[in-house]
């Protein structure tokens, strides 16, 4: 009586063949979808908002360009003080609070505030995406963090995250 459980050599060499097919399938689908990891995708909606922006005020526009580079790819929203910005932009505190009023009253962005002037930013996904995956049921605001070095909020953080012993 034989075992039912025994293969041969050449099933054995068959299904080695399939596994080794099956994962060179599943890595070529990986790359395939973290290509889009570094890069923007701007929508037709969010082309004409580009357009609008630049149209309306070019500082707004800067901004807004801004966040779109440095959005999370995860989530589409990036969180950071309004001096941070500033710094960033070389513009005053006062002007970045135009700026993001203008893109608010425009619905280019929602503003979520975190604590004091840390707010994080987020865009319409349907204008602007920062990802490989291009269903958007939801946002979950998980955020990378833009600080100035030595700053306010990166000595808040690294409290946070301290050990409490």
């Amino acid at each position: 009586m034989q075992n039912q459980d025994v293969i041969t050599d050449s099933q054995r060499k068959i299904r080695k063949r399939d596994l080794a097919r099956k994962d060179k399938d599943q890595a070529r689908k990986e790359i395939q979808a973290k290509k889009n990891n570094n890069f923007t995708q701007v929508y037709p909606l969010g082309w004409q908002r580009l357009l609008d922006l630049a149209k309306g005020n070019a500082g707004a526009f800067e901004l807004y360009t801004f966040f779109a580079q440095n959005i999370d790819v995860a989530c589409g929203a990036v969180v950071c003080d309004q001096s941070f910005l500033a710094e960033k932009m070389s513009v005053s505190t006062r002007t970045i609070r135009r700026w993001l009023d203008y893109l608010e009253d425009e619905r280019a962005l929602v503003r979520i505030p975190v604590a004091g002037k840390v707010c994080a930013y987020a865009l319409n996904p349907h204008e602007v995406w920062k990802g490989y995956d291009t269903s958007k049921n939801y946002a979950a605001f998980v955020t990378k963090t833009l600080v100035n070095k030595n700053g306010e909020i990166e000595r808040r953080i690294k409290a946070m995250f301290s050990s409490k012993n």
